[in-house]
């Protein structure tokens, strides 16, 4: 079956850095456009940034355009997330997904399989 599995969160000051990884195993990886996401409890998950099936192009979210990016070996089956000068506010679980589709890589809904989520806290 197919698994995402993120690693590479923790606890981490406010300005520091951190490498998200997302290892995908059960799919044609290349096939997949993939995307990251973070969700704090009780409000909606949010998008952060998607990466297009070959790499090539990548889409953020205006809340960490230039702060975040992110990254994919298709050789490897694995995406990445890196995260510099960090807020508190980006405090959150995250989570990779993979999609089938060519678009709307902005909404969750696009998406056909989701990781359980990797918890990044960053103190003030």
């Amino acid at each position: 079956q197919v698994q995402l599995v993120e690693s590479g969160g923790g606890l981490v000051q406010a300005g520091g850095s951190l490498r998200l990884s997302c290892a995908a195993s059960g799919l044609t990886f290349s096939s997949y456009a993939m995307g990251w996401f973070r969700q704090v409890p009780g409000k909606e998950r949010e998008f952060l940034g998607a990466i297009i099936r070959s790499g090539g192009t990548t889409n953020y979210a205006e809340s960490v355009q230039g702060r975040f990016i992110i990254s994919r070996d298709n050789a490897k089956n694995a995406v990445y997330l890196q995260m510099n000068s960090l807020k508190p506010e980006d405090t959150a679980v995250y989570y990779c997904a993979a999609s089938k589709s060519v678009l709307g890589l902005r909404v969750g809904s696009s998406y056909n399989y989701w990781g359980q989520g990797t918890q990044v806290t960053v103190s003030s």
